[in-house]
């Protein structure tokens, strides 16, 4: 089976957590400050980043460093994993879903304006799949009406909108270290922060709200990234650019070779960094995976339901754009382990599955 979605560690990764266990240094330490301003300098054009222990801790806490709290709300998509909303609501204020653009999959800046109330506080897009979002439109939204503006990166590590790289546009950014995101630490997330006054809230929140120790400023959380998970992010972070050139080699291919599927495109101003390769198969979607699935190729549905309806929210939205991708992508491998065969496997599986209308 070719796999969905593949980690790659290597030897230079071990080698690292080795060293962090041989120093006896564990814990949030040297190798995480170096992984901070690595990440910072490769990918965030120099923002100061801070290091967590997860993705959604890092929405989480970036959103109470820029005072999100009750009787807020913040504009999402509801077309994404579940953590964006998760981490408004956590925060005691509300979120509030808003419909996709078809063909990007991120935030309808159209949707978001008319989504717009006397509470809004903020909007958070999700830069989907790797694919940007109109950042563009978005500032400019959030500029009139004088909100503030997120980034969910966690897909997104790499890509840019306009030449400049996603996580530099808004008060915070947080990409995803999970071991299936373009890079990993093992688990962790990264925040890039707008001003120091957010750098120093993220800090202190991650570590109980205290800078020195028992002097706790503020009631915060254990949310901090170990040294030994920042010494397998700082070797993911070298590797980084030739996977993502690997990534988008292999969606050029897929794309120039797939037929009776509806392939992704990408927007001229974007660099889409392929976290998902995402194809749309409009009947039986679920029976198209599964017969893909019986000649060796795996895939993946991000997402099957939209968030407003999970249980968790239980609302009742008209989000159409959001309800008809629920229903037809589907994710193939794209990731930089694909060897040429593979590639060449997913392509024969999908042309004859779709010329046979499977």
């Amino acid at each position: 089976m070719i796999p969905a979605a593949k980690p790659v560690i290597g030897d230079e990764e071990r080698a690292a957590v080795d060293r962090v266990l041989r120093s006896g240094m564990i814990a949030q330490g040297p190798e995480v400050a170096a992984f901070e301003r690595e990440f910072a300098d490769e990918l965030v054009g120099g923002r100061t980043c801070v290091a967590v222990s997860s993705g959604t801790a890092g929405l989480h806490l970036g959103l109470l460093a820029a005072g999100i709290g009750p009787g807020d709300e913040v504009i999402v998509p509801s077309f994404t994993f579940a953590a964006t909303a998760n981490s408004v609501a956590l925060t005691g204020a509300t979120p509030i879903f808003a419909d996709i653009d078809p063909v990007s999959y991120c935030l309808d800046p159209a949707s978001v304006e008319a989504a717009i109330t006397e509470r809004t506080a903020a909007v958070m897009p999700v830069h989907l799949y790797g694919h940007p979002a109109d950042m563009t439109a978005l500032v400019a939204i959030t500029d009139k009406h004088g909100i503030q503006l997120f980034e969910d990166a966690a897909q997104a590590h790499g890509a840019s909108w306009d030449g400049r790289p996603v996580g530099s546009f808004g008060t915070f950014g947080m990409f995803s270290l999970y071991p299936t995101k373009n890079m990993t630490s093992g688990e962790g997330g990264m925040v890039s922060c707008a001003n120091p006054d957010i750098v120093r809230k993220v800090q202190l929140l991650r570590n109980q709200g205290m800078e020195k120790r028992y002097e706790n400023e503020v009631v915060g959380f254990n949310q901090r990234m170990t040294d030994v998970h920042a010494a397998i992010g700082r070797v993911q972070l070298t590797k980084l650019p030739a996977w993502t050139a690997q990534r988008q080699a292999n969606a050029t291919f897929l794309s120039e070779n797939l037929v009776g599927v509806g392939v992704p495109t990408v927007a001229a101003n974007a660099t889409h960094v392929w976290h998902q390769y995402t194809i749309r198969v409009p009947e039986d979607r679920d029976g198209f995976a599964a017969a893909l699935a019986m000649r060796g190729v795996g895939s993946g549905v991000y997402y099957p339901i939209p968030n407003h309806e999970l249980p968790s929210f239980g609302l009742t939205l008209d989000l159409p754009c959001t309800r008809e991708a629920c229903a037809q992508v589907l994710s193939l491998p794209v990731h930089p382990a694909l060897s040429q065969e593979d590639l060449e496997t997913i392509v024969d599986a999908v042309n004859a599955l779709a010329k046979a209308g499977a």
